[in-house]
């Protein structure tokens, strides 16, 4: 392994960087009963280490008084969770010759508070824990940050009005009201939309610390099979039994390109026929499901989720289906994992129109437990052409290149519902247009993309001789990069099993 860890380690964990957790006598800084993971070098004869408080699993009783959750920037990237203050770091380290303040750390009134240290012999020590920052993307929580209870309360009673009157208000209403609303309504500075870099931005500065820190190129396991360098993935809810009536409509889009997509259903809100289902897995695609009934009800109460959930589990077995997307992208997170399917696509990854505005930030799916969450990183068709009047497929394009670029899942929704819009259909044939001949995407249904995820979670990178290797169920499929230190001249490389550098 290249890094011995105190404990485990997120970042490292999610990206297949080889590591293992043990206990190494030579650690000594800082003290502090488990208040402090410790990383430290296993390929070099001068054993250097990273530390970071263990803010994952609850604030460590010695680090109360000296932290504060909230929102921070580091190197410009917003990023929420705990720091260790600077006026506390003379508990743990000393600034002196040897350590010396480097990245800063402000407050979201420009203060600076915090600051990460480095070391002489290029040990490293953070104020932040990675971990938790990843999961307050992940979870969402950062929509908490600065928002008062009365505030939440407002928000949850919103929404639960809106699904009351909703039933009432007839469907032209509906999208008229969401339009006017659209022109007055200012999208929040953070997440951005329709693209948010922030957690690519993060990723990318832990990858050059750890390169750094190691003083060496760092191998991963690299986030797509086969070689690709970027997925892309098609999904449809089918909401009214209008939608069913044209679901022929884009699917003669995707039989144009060769095509496969995932059909989520809502079996309690109008029929769906054994020809339809066989139709769709005869052509290779896929089955899921859309809630019970469409009424934003799932998921309002624990009450309401035990009542509904023996009958979203059994039309899940009846169908097959082993996916779940909540109606309008509801979710709690703590819950989605009780839902008991393979994987769930119901958090975008950045997207103020939704009833339920937010995202989780990540182009690439990571796991909620036991569940792998597939985000949806491109707009909604709806959102677009409905609601925004978009007249083409220019915001679909754009930021399927941006994902394309960072390597991404560029996973779609669109909805057969809308398919009487012909410039929706004409945007969604120019971008599988632009992805059908591009040798280096997948094209993949989503229950492909987490069960590869969960091939890839449960491997590992091994050192043969001078060469890493893949160990596991990715063995075959998958291929390594490396994150280079600062002044390489890369950052990374894809490659396949390459050797040691």
């Amino acid at each position: 392994m290249m890094f011995e860890s105190s404990n485990e380690f997120l970042f490292f964990d999610y990206f297949r960087i080889p590591y293992q957790v043990g206990q190494s006598g030579s650690w000594g800084r800082p003290a502090g009963d488990g208040a402090w993971g410790r990383v430290a070098t296993t390929m070099d004869p001068s054993i250097r280490e990273l530390y970071w408080p263990r803010f994952q699993a609850g604030v460590p009783a010695l680090l109360q008084r000296s932290t504060a959750w909230g929102r921070y920037e580091l190197a410009g990237i917003p990023i929420y969770g705990h720091v260790v203050t600077d006026a506390a770091v003379p508990t743990w380290i000393r600034e002196d010759a040897r350590w010396h303040r480097t990245d800063p750390i402000v407050s979201d009134s420009g203060e600076a508070v915090a600051s990460v240290w480095r070391h002489a012999d290029g040990g490293v020590w953070l104020p932040f824990d990675p971990g938790e920052v990843l999961e307050a993307y992940w979870s969402e929580r950062y929509v908490r940050a600065g928002t008062s209870r009365a505030k939440a309360l407002l928000r949850a009673g919103a929404l639960k009005t809106y699904y009351g009157v909703r039933p009432l208000v007839p469907r032209s209403a509906q999208i008229a009201a969401r339009r006017a609303f659209a022109r007055i309504q200012r999208p929040p500075s953070f997440p951005g939309w329709p693209i948010e870099t922030a957690l690519i931005d993060l990723c990318e500065w832990m990858f050059r610390l750890v390169a750094d820190f190691a003083d060496r190129p760092v191998p991963w396991l690299a986030p797509w099979p086969n070689g690709h360098t970027w997925s892309f993935v098609l999904t449809h809810d089918v909401e009214t039994a209008e939608g069913v009536a044209r679901i022929d409509v884009l699917r003669d889009v995707e039989r144009h390109d060769g095509f496969t997509s995932s059909w989520n259903f809502v079996p309690l809100r109008y029929q769906v026929t054994n020809g339809t289902l066989r139709m769709l897995r005869d052509e290779g695609c896929e089955i899921g499901v859309h809630g019970l009934y469409h009424d934003g009800k799932d998921l309002a109460s624990m009450r309401m989720l035990r009542t509904r959930l023996p009958h979203i589990r059994r039309y899940a077995e009846e169908w097959g289906a082993i996916g779940f997307r909540s109606p309008a992208t509801q979710r709690v997170w703590e819950w989605m994992p009780l839902l008991g399917f393979d994987y769930d696509s119901s958090s975008s990854d950045t997207d103020p129109y939704e009833p339920q505005p937010g995202g989780c930030l990540s182009h690439l799916p990571f796991m909620n437990g036991s569940m792998v969450e597939l985000p949806i990183t491109l707009p909604q068709d709806h959102t677009l052409f409905a609601i925004l009047e978009h007249e083409d497929a220019g915001a679909w394009m754009k930021k399927m290149d941006h994902i394309r670029s960072s390597g991404g899942m560029a996973l779609v929704l669109t909805h057969p519902d809308y398919a009487n819009d012909q410039q929706m259909v004409d945007g969604y044939r120019t971008l599988l247009g632009a992805a059908s001949d591009d040798p280096t995407v997948w094209r993949a249904l989503p229950r492909e993309v987490s069960a590869w995820w969960r091939r890839r979670a449960d491997s590992n990178l091994e050192l043969l001789g001078d060469t890493w290797m893949i160990r596991g169920p990715a063995a075959q499929e998958g291929s390594i990069r490396f994150a280079e230190p600062a002044g390489s001249a890369t950052r990374t490389k894809t490659g396949d099993n390459g050797p040691v550098r």
